[in-house]
């Protein structure tokens, strides 16, 4: 059995990051950048598929620039099997995404694809829900746990409400939560090992999908500066500027 594992490349969560000048977008030449956190969810989850036994293949899937490839290489080193790079220096949409996703999976024929829950740069929670409807393929988004019985997965999603468990049949899309897991380190050795592991690269235009925005971005400005708080010493002062100051009381 095959799992595919798409994997984002984003500007690393511990960065401040910064507007351009000219409001074109957020600034990432010379920005340290990193895997997305919940896409370290799903690569943890599918290799620990693989070690129980109910898959034989980890592939890793990402969308971008030649640099996507140190992303890949991160997943490799913590333990998958092959990457695949669909090359394109064009800024994807969720949706473009989800169609050159369900491409490769055509092609490579897992049941299993996992993703993040969403991407910390655009948080658009999207491409797992289109990649299902695209395939027909059965999805659980936010999951939590996952448990595989046979051809069929038991699915524990973290919902408003609290949790809920559902049953998927193989194959099916997945998209993971931050509570899934505790992502693994990639050891030094592991990290030698993923410089020899093979990285198919695939041309975007040689897949035939239309992959042209929707939504024209006109200007990117950072937030408001927010005032200083201030701070109280006891609640009867608390209380005393509400009433006076804020009037609000």
């Amino acid at each position: 059995m095959k799992i595919i594992v798409a994997v984002k490349r984003v500007i690393d969560y511990n960065v401040q990051v910064r507007v351009k000048a000219d409001g074109t977008g957020v600034e990432k030449e010379n920005v340290k950048m990193s895997m997305n956190p919940p896409d370290e969810n799903a690569v943890e989850e599918a290799l620990r598929i693989k070690e129980a036994g109910n898959a034989n293949e980890v592939i890793i899937i990402s969308i971008g620039d030649e640099k996507s490839q140190e992303t890949i290489r991160t997943a490799l080193a913590m333990g998958a099997d092959k990457g695949i790079l669909v090359k394109t220096d064009k800024e994807v949409e969720p949706l473009a995404v989800s169609k050159i996703i369900s491409k490769v999976a055509e092609k490579e024929k897992p049941e299993i694809i996992l993703l993040g829950k969403q991407a910390i740069d655009d948080d658009s929670n999207q491409t797992a829900q289109m990649v299902s409807a695209i395939l027909n393929w059965p999805q659980a988004t936010f999951a939590s746990k996952i448990e595989l019985k046979d051809n069929e997965a038991i699915v524990t999603r973290e919902i408003d409400e609290g949790l809920e468990t559902i049953k998927l049949s193989k194959p099916f899309v997945a998209s993971c939560d931050l509570r899934l897991n505790e992502p693994r380190y990639a050891s030094l050795p592991n990290i030698m090992k993923a410089k020899k592991k093979p990285i198919e690269i695939i041309e975007v235009g040689d897949l035939n999908i239309d992959i042209e925005p929707r939504i024209e971005q006109i200007k990117v400005e950072e937030p408001p500066v927010r005032q200083k708080g201030v701070m109280v010493s006891d609640v009867a002062e608390l209380v005393n500027k509400l009433k006076n100051e804020a009037k609000v009381i």
